[in-house]
């Protein structure tokens, strides 16, 4: 296989876990990004507000970057975007929601001007480069989500994006089998495929159970009904908007990135709602209880989120009152629960009904389950067979589905994200792995806090911190003043003053031979965390203040 006649997939992210998901195609020197998403972070990335993909090995070469195609609008696969513009230039394309969503993420960081939209729609054709790429709609928990078919030099590539196969979707229209089939008559050479519900059997439940649900609910609730979900969910809250309407509640939105998704997709004509039917803060207060309806943010128990304030009695537009119905319409992401399980219990206390997804439906995946997968696998038949969008288990239970669909097992590769693959007309192979680990971002800090922060972070949170101050003649080196002990969630000030007392000791000892003064701090560092060991058993993190006076 030379150089120049094969093709290059490169996952960046959301093959091996949830989230994050960034692909990238490569043929001769043309790139092709396919999405460009968050993940959020993991219980031990403390302080760590989102994580996104490490895109070094694009802009080491953003010369090549033809443009970033989105499949659709969720928070894994367009949350990075920003990010990513803000290292690259390239056009980003994609169905008209999934770009107001995204402008509202370009806005947040000014660089909506900066970038060129271009607005597709399913079946349009698109060339670029030595690539053409062909939209075909998929169902999915957000209108507007589409796959991709890539006609390369070498063979035809599908993305599935993310989908399922609905019977019965909120906007009505079904997952294109006619263009699926039509592509399988085609020949299609490599199938990347979503994995992330390869562990359920079965179809995916419709989105329509959701609904009967909603209604059910809605039916009995006596006052307020507060519904939390994702703020890029538009199809769930439609769905509230419809069954508020039927039982003549008005609706509000509380959370910032709930208020301003849901405008730009009122906007853009896919709520059934106009901006002046919304409810203000104030008359979701007034209005009686049993005509209102309140969609926010906060179905993952995030501390900062509204339900999660809501719960605590720290939002400030919205107090929880006895008898408000609440439906957390969202299932967990792994290691969410502690979150969810606490904001839920707060709920609770404060007297409302509160129904999530182990008591009722209120919550179906948008991912198709393995009977889904299976009928994609029948009907692209594919040559080659690579499953994306999932942590490893489910990757390799969808390779399973595919060599139980005929696929051979040679021909079906379990990677992870920075492994990249290579493909001729003939031949697919494992290539070099490329750079794709996680860039934390804290705050303003884009991958400024890595490993050992992190470790920092957790010595922290454990042990607490020691701050020894001393003052030293410039001189003779000698100590002018009685060092000053600071402690901070390691032991009680008050009631550890033998042990404070004992440090002070230990530094006068530590610094009656200082020798070399770079050696000062070295030597106050050993002296205190071994003495710390010795009466608590802990080692907080000592951090040894020298002034030269």
């Amino acid at each position: 296989m030379s150089e120049e006649d094969r093709l290059r997939i490169v996952p960046l992210g959301g093959v091996g876990e949830i989230g994050k998901n960034m692909m990238a195609l490569e043929y001769g020197e043309d790139m092709l990004l396919i999405d460009a998403g968050l993940m959020f972070p993991e219980t031990d990335m403390l302080g760590i507000d989102i994580v996104i993909p490490d895109i070094s090995y694009v802009t080491q070469q953003a010369e090549r970057l033809r443009a970033i195609i989105l499949t659709h609008g969720h928070e894994d696969h367009i949350g990075a975007l920003p990010y990513v513009l803000s290292k690259v230039e390239a056009p980003v394309y994609g169905t008209k929601l999934t770009l107001g969503l995204a402008e509202v993420k370009l806005r947040e960081h000014h660089l909506q001007d900066r970038v060129q939209m271009r607005t597709i729609q399913p079946r349009d054709v698109l060339t670029l480069g030595p690539f053409s790429v062909e939209f075909f709609h998929v169902c999915h928990s957000i209108p507007d989500t589409v796959g991709l078919a890539i006609t390369t030099p070498v063979g035809l590539v599908v993305h599935s994006g993310d989908f399922k196969f609905d019977p019965h979707p909120m906007d009505g229209q079904l997952t294109d089998f006619a263009k699926l089939q039509e592509l399988g008559e085609r020949g299609v050479l490599l199938l990347l495929s979503d994995s992330t519900n390869a562990e359920l059997p079965g179809f995916t439940p419709s989105e329509k159970r959701v609904g009967e649900t909603l209604d059910r609910v809605f039916s009995a609730a006596p006052g307020r009904v507060i519904v939390a979900t994702f703020a890029s969910n538009v199809s769930r809250v439609q769905q509230v908007i419809g069954t508020a309407q039927r039982y003549g509640r008005r609706v509000g939105f509380v959370g910032r990135s709930m208020v301003k998704n849901m405008r730009m997709a009122s906007q853009l004509g896919y709520l059934g709602i106009g901006p002046d039917e919304l409810l203000t803060p104030e008359e979701m207060n007034g209005l009686p209880d049993e005509r209102v309806v309140i969609v926010c943010t906060g179905s993952q128990g995030e501390p900062t989120s509204a339900l999660a304030r809501m719960a605590m009695g720290e939002e400030r537009h919205i107090t929880l009152r006895r008898g408000d119905t609440v439906i957390l319409s969202a299932e967990p992401i792994p290691g969410n629960e502690e979150l969810i399980n606490h904001t839920i219990d707060n709920l609770f206390r404060a007297g409302a009904d509160v129904h999530y997804h182990l008591l009722s439906d209120v919550h179906v995946s948008g991912h198709g389950s393995q009977e889904d997968q299976r009928l994609m696998l029948n009907l692209t038949r594919p040559r080659y067979f690579v499953p994306i969008h999932g942590e490893y288990r489910h990757l390799v239970l969808h390779s399973r589905l595919a060599q139980q669909s005929g696929i051979p097992d040679q021909n079906i590769f379990v990677v992870e994200s920075g492994q990249a693959l290579e493909l001729s007309a003939e031949a697919c192979r494992l290539g070099e792995r490329v750079a794709a680990s996680h860039v934390l971002v804290d705050g303003l800090g884009v991958g400024d806090v890595g490993h050992v922060v992190l470790r920092d972070r957790h010595q922290l949170a454990r042990d607490g911190f020691l701050v020894a101050i001393v003052a030293l003649d410039m001189d003779s080196g000698e100590i002018l003043v009685e060092p000053e002990i600071l402690s901070r969630g390691f032991v009680y000030m008050r009631d550890s003053e033998r042990l404070i007392e004992l440090a002070r000791e230990q530094v006068w000892q530590a610094l009656e031979h200082v020798g070399p003064r770079s050696a000062v701090s070295a030597k106050i560092k050993d002296a205190l965390g071994e003495l710390c060991y010795q009466q608590t058993g802990r080692r907080p993190i000592i951090l040894p203040v020298v002034m030269e006076v």
